[in-house]
This record gives C-alpha cells, structure tokens and sequence, in this order.
C-alpha cells in the first residue's frame, strides 16, 4: 500500500483521534448512518478537520478498514510465512480470518462495514492471494477459470465465512467444522482434487 505523506505531529494526532472515533461508531452502526458531525464531536476536533484528511466519509470509511486489513493480512502474511504449497497458503488465509473473526468481532465487524474495493484483484492487501493463486494456476492445482474468478471467489469465500462467524458465534468446535467446509468447498470449487482439499482443510480445522 502506498505511503502517506509525512504529516505534522499535530495533523497527526488529528487524524489518529478521527480514525479512533470511526473506528469505535463503525462498530456500532453503518457509515452511511454516522453524520460527520458526530465523528468531530467524538474525536474532539473542528468539522474542517475531518475534510483536510478525508474527501468524504467513504473515503474516511476506506481508511479505517485498510488499518485494520492491513492487520489482518499481516497476520496471514506471518501465518503463511514458511509455507510453500499456494493451496494451503489460499486455505491459510481463511483460516487466520476465521481466527481473527473469532478473537477480534469488533474489528471484524468494523471490517464488513467499511470495504469499499476490498474485493479488487488490484487493491495492494491483496497481492498475496493474487501471487498465491497464480502460483497454483502454473502448477496445474486449480481449475483455469481460476485465472479470471479466483481471486473474486475465495474473497467472497473468506467474507461470508466471517460475517456468518459474527452473527451466530458458534463454540469453537462447531467454528472449525464451519472452517473446514468451507475450505473444503472452496477448494475443490477452484478446482482442486477432493483428497488434497481435505487434507489442507482438516489441518485448517486443527489449526483454528
């Protein structure tokens, strides 16, 4: 993701208390229902503040929700860090955003609501999946539909198995059983033969 310009300390701090405000109304309710007026009370700053950082509130929105994306791709980034296999490094994704869901509903929560883009093949926080699902189309491990879809498909995948995590809560066995269908559907959906599939989904399960 590109860098942003070096800000003063004070515009900074600024824009730290705008994010943090967001942050905990994304929480709460949907963007479109947080008027700007309520942002610049929370965060304690003036109302043309919040238009020197942001252009307008779904750009404010896209901001919060890189912040926390880039957490969580960190997360899998470290989690696929000495895997080779690009399947099991795709699957490895889900299973560190089921994690995250699971630990995390908060941030999760303000990550479904605000994800504008997100699902691009081109957005920078998706550079792993994309790199991932290249390497399996070269090695024959996926379906060549996968070339123009894939990236598309197990980013719906992964954004519907959280949400569903969010929304009902499950105890933890049942979280995993959840996981390894899903990754068990997904990839054998992409095109993967259903021993290999099982096999990376039930180490997902054991994994969560």
């Amino acid at each position: 993701m590109a860098s942003l310009p070096a800000l003063s300390p004070r515009a900074a701090r600024t824009r730290s208390a705008l994010i943090s405000a967001g942050f905990e109304l994304l929480a709460e309710k949907p963007i479109d229902a947080i008027p700007i007026d309520e942002v610049v009370a929370r965060a304690g700053v003036a109302k043309g503040s919040f238009f020197n950082h942001f252009a307008d509130k779904s750009a404010f929105a896209s901001a919060i929700a890189d912040e926390v994306r880039l957490e969580l791709e960190d997360r899998i980034t470290a989690a696929n860090a000495a895997v080779e296999d690009p399947l099991a490094r795709i699957a490895g994704g889900m299973c560190v955003s089921a994690a995250f869901a699971l630990a995390e509903p908060k941030r999760t929560i303000v990550l479904l609501r605000s994800n504008a883009s997100s699902t691009l093949s081109s957005h920078p926080l998706n550079c792993g999946l994309v790199g991932d699902m290249e390497a399996a189309l070269a090695a024959g491990m996926v379906r060549e539909e996968a070339r123009a879809g894939g990236v598309l498909y197990w980013l719906g995948l992964c954004q519907v198995l959280i949400a569903n995590l969010i929304e009902e809560r499950p105890v933890l066995d049942a979280a995993r059983e959840r996981l390894g269908t899903m990754v068990l559907l997904g990839l054998t959906g992409l095109g993967a033969s259903h021993e290999r599939a099982k096999a990376i989904a039930d180490a997902a399960r054991a994994a969560l």
